[in-house]
């Protein structure tokens, strides 16, 4: 069996469901259901269930069911809403997805042998329409039967989807066993926390798991939450382990995030050992790219049996949800380059809080926040030796934002100008103009006709809460570990935040640098200031770290992205965070961009509904391209960019020496030998280059072809 095999292409569960209503790809069910929102008309009825319960090829049992399958899932939908001031109207895609979950559930605990017959007539058909050279799937186990998993786009609502597939499963499996427990694992303490807050919104019974004492122990139908970090195969010391044999007996198990581990071997036995004799649902926005990840053609395989329903990126995006993008990526950390970069995505992002600013009522109405710039480093922390600076991708950009607000000899104003009138130093190769990556950009800036100076002054003021240049100062907030406040020598209030593990270590980077950067006594007062990012007043634009908020973090305001240093290892980590970036809200809580929605809007408005990411040697970014084609998402064609070299002069007056060995001795062999000065040294100047990805500027995309041919469903 070869080692690589796309995921989309062995949907088997997902291929027989889409069946039931006569559908061969997902794309032709989505287009065909997708003007319907799971809404419902004075009598009960739901159009889009209306509109199934007429499809000529609908499986006779699912059109039988169909009334029963659309009762339960309003059932619990309003369980859920329950408590909620602003109850959850299910979107078509999510609708579809508990539908699958009621039809799969209905024939696992009431025919299930004849669920695993059809499944495995199912994959038999698939197989004999299949080339001799392609991977065959295999037929399907009483085993395969325990595992449901969900293939969703970040912002698609994959929490909703968990809290109503426990209802279904507790009212399935009604007549069944009792379960032991109920358990939600999680990535990590912040996944966790969030968990428990969104289940308490739903009114499911929660609590964190606690090996010693757990408050709703007895409670059959409550759900204990816990870190997949935390769980051992037995409990060592005195820390916080938990051994998998505290979950002994018949267990429910939702995993958030199911991709996370999926290919490592120890978490994975853990979560095997907790379902062993129970049921598991699973959920992640990146299946494909974690699965393609770990080469393991098994995995693909046991989750191309397991997954439901997939609306991933391509489907998401294609209907008119999420933010449209734009990632302007430089393959090289030269200085004077990447200080303009990083002042053009200050830019950029300025423009956008600058047009939340003037038209704050106009832009709430489609769900638009006070809007965030994310900044992401591969390396927080680094040493300086004698010969080498440090390369902590956190202390850089501090020095940019140190850099900034001085102002010194009026640096900033300078860019500014030069970005503004097209003479950034970054050029576009993708045709033979060469013209300036920007000359056609921040446009709403450029049409507000003030100086450059007077731009500069309002970045003061909106941005980090000053009207004079100073220095940047930063303080430890004692109450929240990992967090640096950040604030100007005259600020009214801190403006960033640095989000890292050892603040101590970094605190100690910074006051050896020589960028004079102030580093104050800690605020003793002030509360966690991550955790009330989202909030309406709160004061924080900036918010910089490595990959500690990539997950467990859920924000609809980062409009802005910056990128350092992030190589091909993380690359799917930041595919993660793209994903909550491109999150939006939209108007009435649709979820959509305004141009794929009816009616006239702002002008403007897409400003704030396309997340800019500038990017310093993103090496990662080949993996994002290939990404977006695989999910079959449209994009314009990639722009070349030329850097300059800015040569030093004097530097290259001097002489530079290279130890040269002697011909006729062999250095592999270990030999000591006499070292000459090689001085024939030629200087070599090059061009550097970048590149820029962006999301198509048609609406309502579709996937292309070749992505939709692939699909195989």
């Amino acid at each position: 069996m070869p080692n690589t095999r796309p995921l989309d292409n062995h949907l088997t569960l997902h291929g027989w469901l889409n069946s039931h209503f006569g559908y061969k790809t997902t794309r032709d069910l989505l287009n065909d259901t997708k003007r319907f929102d799971a809404e419902h008309d004075p009598s009960g009825d739901a159009a889009l269930c209306n509109f199934l319960s007429t499809l000529p090829n609908l499986n006779p049992r699912t059109k039988e069911k169909l009334p029963t399958y659309d009762d339960n899932i309003n059932r619990h939908l309003s369980a859920i809403n329950n408590k909620r001031t602003q109850p959850i109207v299910l979107r078509y895609f999510q609708y579809l997805a508990l539908l699958y979950t009621e039809i799969l559930l209905d024939w696992k605990f009431n025919k299930p042998r004849e669920l695993l017959k059809q499944l495995n007539a199912f994959v038999q058909t698939r197989n004999s329409a299949r080339a001799p050279s392609d991977a065959m799937d295999t037929n399907f186990t009483n085993t395969d039967l325990d595992k449901l998993a969900f293939w969703m786009a970040t912002g698609a609502g994959k929490t909703l989807i968990m809290h109503i597939n426990y209802h279904q499963f507790l009212h399935y499996a009604k007549d069944e066993e009792t379960l032991d427990h109920i358990i939600l694992i999680t990535p990590n303490q912040g996944l966790s926390d969030q968990h428990i807050r969104e289940l308490t919104n739903s009114d499911i019974r929660c609590e964190r798991f606690n090996i010693e004492r757990n408050r709703l122990a007895s409670t059959h139908d409550a759900v204990q939450v816990i870190e997949i970090t935390k769980l051992a195969e037995e409990k060592t010391g005195g820390g916080l382990s938990v051994p998998v044999e505290a979950f002994d007996g018949n267990n429910l198990i939702f995993v958030d995030e199911g991709h996370k581990g999926s290919g490592g071997k120890v978490w994975r036995t853990y979560r095997e050992a907790l379902a062993e004799t129970g049921f598991t649902f699973e959920y992640s926005a990146t299946f494909g790219q974690a699965l393609a990840a770990a080469k393991n053609a098994d995995l693909v395989e046991e989750y191309g049996k397991a997954i439901a329903f997939d609306y991933s990126y391509r489907y998401f995006y294609g209907d008119g949800y999420g933010k449209n993008f734009r990632i302007l990526n430089v393959r090289q950390d030269e200085e004077a380059q990447t200080q303009t970069l990083l002042l053009a995505n200050l830019l950029s992002f300025y423009e956008q809080r600058r047009f939340f600013k003037q038209n704050t009522e106009a832009v709430r109405t489609y769900g638009l926040d006070s809007p965030l710039w994310a900044f992401v480093g591969s390396k927080v922390n680094a040493v300086y030796t004698e010969n080498r600076q440090s390369r902590s991708d956190v202390l850089n950009v501090i020095r940019f934002l140190h850099r900034f607000l001085k102002n010194d000899k009026n640096w900033a104003i300078h860019i500014i100008e030069k970005i503004l009138n097209g003479d950034s130093g970054l050029s576009d190769l993708s045709d033979n103009s060469r013209r300036d990556v920007f000359h056609n950009r921040l446009n709403y800036l450029k049409n507000l006709r003030e100086t450059p100076a007077q731009i500069y002054s309002g970045i003061l003021d909106e941005v980090f809460h000053t009207h004079t240049s100073g220095a940047l100062h930063l303080q430890d907030v004692r109450n929240a570990q990992g967090e640096i406040a950040l604030k100007t020598t005259h600020g009214t209030e801190n403006f960033g935040l640095i989000y890292i593990g050892d603040t101590a270590a970094f605190k100690k980077l910074v006051n050896s640098d020589d960028a004079s950067i102030e580093t104050d006594a800690e605020d003793i007062l002030t509360e966690s200031l991550f955790n009330h990012i989202n909030t309406s007043n709160s004061p924080i634009n900036i918010l910089i770290g490595a990959k500690k908020f990539i997950e467990g973090w859920d924000s609809w305001r980062v409009t802005a992205m910056g990128l350092l240093n992030i190589g091909r290892q993380e690359g799917s980590q930041i595919i993660q965070l793209f994903g909550r970036g491109v999150r939006l809200r939209g108007k009435n809580m649709s979820l959509k961009r305004s141009a794929a929605l009816e009616g006239k809007h702002p002008p403007n408005l897409p400003l704030l509904e396309t997340l800019n990411i500038f990017a310093v040697r993103a090496n990662f970014m080949t993996q994002f391209r290939d990404y977006l084609t695989r999910e079959g998402v449209e994009t314009d064609e990639p722009i070349q960019i030329e850097i300059p070299i800015v040569s030093n002069e004097d530097f290259l007056e001097r002489r530079l020496f290279v130890p040269k060995s002697p011909s006729y001795k062999d250095t592999a062999k270990g030999e000591c030998v006499p070292l000459a000065v090689n001085q024939d040294i030629v200087v070599n100047h090059t061009t550097q280059t970048g590149e820029v990805i962006e999301s198509s500027s048609q609406e309502g995309i579709q996937a292309n072809q070749a992505a939709a041919a692939s699909e195989r469903q």
